[in-house]
């Protein structure tokens, strides 16, 4: 039993990885290409950073979310056909 649930803790933790992991590499891309920007510029202007990693990621997720529902729906319909038949190792 208590290798079923950490199958399904793995499971959720990689599905949490594959929806979040392409906005969080453009973010983190963006990021750091305007660090790198305004070390060399010695511009230090705050909304530089987070301005354009908001639109990155925002186009990012709206390209993504066919993708990241599919995943998430998966996982989804797998743990309810779990739990419809009558416990974590039916699947």
């Amino acid at each position: 039993m208590g290798a079923e649930i950490l199958e399904i803790a793995r499971e959720a933790f990689w599905v949490t990885l594959l929806v979040a992991g392409p906005a969080m590499l453009a973010g983190l891309t963006v990021g750091l290409s305007i660090a790198l920007l305004q070390a060399l510029t010695q511009v230090q202007e705050l909304t530089l950073v987070f301005v354009p990693r908001i639109i990155v990621m925002f186009i990012v997720i709206a390209l993504c979310l066919p993708f990241m529902g599919g995943a998430l729906g998966r996982f989804a319909i797998e743990l309810y056909a779990r739990i419809a038949a009558g416990g974590v190792g039916a699947g």
